[in-house]
């Protein structure tokens, strides 16, 4: 069985690999928007999106096509943070366009959804959050998670929010379930709220001086499996 899940899961990579060589082909734009409507789950972002306001000037949302990148660029929006990275798939590849097409500005930080953060990514995003040109839209693929870590991120480095108000950017109103493998992020806030409980330290000097996503990634297993026994042994 094992093997079998393998075998799916490297042909669904394969095929995912498949699109995306070039929008500018009519037959491959076809395909590529094809794969952004089904495989990337286009279609539900069609029926529904989490746009939200972060803070002044700063608005989250899942990935966007190109009407609603059209309406926030008429609604003044000038930047967007991308935390998808930069891949040769038609979701960045229609992204790119997109921007170019409407004079947005693409800045892009990728981030995971179901690992700690690494400490050179987010050192990378505290740089972006001194230049990047307001107002800007945060978004990944279903604006949940690791929209909702940069936006609480953004709370607590530069609007100084307090760590409780930070974190509802983290939640189920944008479709954020902690008790999934995305509770990773939620426990990176936990983690840093103990240690900040001892003796206070500003959350970007833990994370250049302290922060350990080895050990942050061996608590939040051992936690999900303290919480599995528990609600079998229930």
């Amino acid at each position: 069985m094992r093997k079998f899940l393998q075998k799916m899961e490297q042909k669904e990579r394969d095929l995912r690999l498949s699109f995306g060589q070039d929008i500018t082909d009519p037959v491959e734009r076809r395909k590529s928007a094809r794969h952004v409507f089904w495989l990337d789950h286009g279609v539900l972002r069609k029926l529904w999106n989490n746009f939200a306001e972060v803070a002044p000037g700063v608005y989250r949302s899942n990935h966007p096509d190109h009407k609603r990148f059209a309406r926030y660029k008429a609604m003044g929006i000038k930047t967007i943070l991308n935390l998808r990275g930069v891949q040769k798939q038609p979701h960045y590849l229609f992204t790119e366009e997109s921007c170019r097409l409407l004079g947005l500005d693409l800045v892009t930080v990728k981030f995971s959804a179901r690992q700690a953060p690494h400490r050179e990514r987010l050192l990378e995003l505290f740089e972006v959050f001194e230049t990047i040109e307001k107002p800007f839209l945060i978004h990944c693929k279903s604006g949940a998670d690791r929209t909702g870590l940069v936006a609480a991120l953004y709370l607590l480095v530069v609007e100084g929010a307090p760590l409780e108000v930070a974190m509802r950017q983290l939640s189920f109103r944008y479709l954020h379930i902690r008790r999934t493998a995305t509770g990773i992020l939620d426990h990176f806030f936990e983690v840093y709220a103990l240690r900040n409980a001892k003796e206070p330290i500003g959350i970007v000097d833990w994370i250049k001086t302290e922060y350990d996503r080895d050990a942050l990634t061996e608590s939040f297993a051992a936690k999900q499996a303290g919480l599995k026994w528990w609600q079998g042994w229930r």
